[in-house]
């Protein structure tokens, strides 16, 4: 972490101070910038050179797209918007394409960029037109949601859903800067500011235990957007995500432990048509990798009760329906992970020590979904 600024704060350290700035190394490195009032910071993330910007933004945040592209005219941009759907529905081909067209029809060239202002969605949308488009252009995300700043925004995954699956069309496309504007939060509704601390939990279970540390010494305090134990939160989950993906931005070993809880979540969520948020489906699969190395012998029960504690704590579910067992393994088949008939899982073997469980004993795996299920 490089600092403009300062380290993650201390729980009590009150709001307002500078901008902390986390830079993600690799082959183009780029800084993620935590802070208030950050909208000013987006020039120079674009950098030299950019004439032209795309707004690409989601329905629900008309207005806030039409200002950024106000402010982006101002300091002497040619900014155009492509408003696109909200949620799950930006992530097709189609709306894809839509975007590409955008570009074409306002002649950008490999030197011009898009801005994604948005959700996670938004942001894999967005990187995915970016990387795509003259194979590849600049992004950068301004994410408004806890969800996008933690997770989607941060580490250069792009992609779009089909029908067989969430994520399965993509490109590894690092942005050129995120402005993780914490103010943002101030307007999220609970649920979805609960939801995103799925995965900062997430990051608490296999990197840094002081994140399970200050939610678990206070759990109301997570959810009030404006509490400087939410601005450390944040800091630190993307200091452990910058610190993965810098290593490994490809997913060729070290990054597959920032899918722990994924390969159940996803499943989940394709299963429920992507009615389920993200947060929630990530929930209750870290339950379940908890469960399966438990019973793998890999993993002492009072981790089990911890993840059941602290995700518990924050109204986030833990079960799934009994019943859905068979179409759950069949999509989680089709996970990223898997390599031919194999499946593998992130587990735990304890707090931070990530690792990989292959090829389980369906019986093992029938077991652990029986710990989650409900009528």
């Amino acid at each position: 972490m490089s600092e403009d600024t300062a380290a993650p704060a201390p729980a009590g350290e009150p709001t307002g101070r500078a901008t902390t700035r986390i830079t993600v190394a690799g082959e183009r490195p780029y800084d993620v910038l935590v802070g208030r009032g950050l909208l000013g910071e987006l020039p120079g993330l674009l950098g030299d050179g950019v004439r032209k910007v795309l707004v690409v933004h989601p329905r629900a945040l008309r207005t806030t797209g039409e200002a950024v592209q106000e402010d982006l005219r101002a300091a002497g941009y040619e900014a155009l918007v492509a408003e696109v759907p909200d949620d799950e529905d930006a992530k097709s081909a189609q709306v894809a394409a839509f975007c590409w067209g955008v570009l074409g029809q306002a002649s950008f060239t490999r030197s011009d960029a898009v801005v994604a202002v948005g959700g996670g969605t938004v942001t894999d949308l967005a990187g995915f037109v970016a990387a795509t488009w003259l194979r590849g252009v600049k992004v950068v995300h301004v994410p408004t949601t806890l969800l996008a700043m933690v997770d989607a925004a941060v580490g250069g995954k792009t992609g779009i859903n089909t029908a067989e699956g969430k994520n399965l069309v993509g490109a590894f496309h690092p942005p050129a800067g995120v402005l993780c504007d914490l103010a943002v939060l101030e307007s999220l509704p609970v649920h979805d500011l609960l939801a995103g601390m799925a995965e900062v939990v997430k990051t608490g279970f296999i990197a840094d235990p002081v994140i399970l540390e200050r939610i678990e010494a206070d759990p109301q305090a997570v959810r009030d957007p404006a509490s400087p134990v939410v601005r450390e939160l944040v800091e630190r989950a993307v200091a452990v995500k910058a610190d993965v993906v810098g290593r490994d931005l490809r997913d060729l070993g070290d990054r597959e432990v920032l899918n722990y809880g994924h390969t159940l979540g996803h499943a989940i969520e394709l299963v429920e048509r992507f009615a389920w948020r993200h947060g929630a489906a990530v929930s209750v699969g870290m339950v379940f990798a908890a469960e399966l190395a438990a019973l793998a012998g890999r993993l002492d029960e009072a981790v089990v009760e911890r993840h059941r504690s602290v995700l518990g704590s924050l109204g986030l579910p833990l079960t799934y329906r009994g019943d859905r067992w068979s179409q759950l393994l069949q999509a989680m088949g089709r996970d990223k992970k898997t390599r031919g008939d194999l499946l593998r899982f992130v587990v735990l073997d304890d707090v931070a020590r990530p690792t990989r469980l292959e090829g389980p004993d369906p019986q093992l795996l029938a077991a652990a979904y029986a710990s989650i299920s409900r009528d």
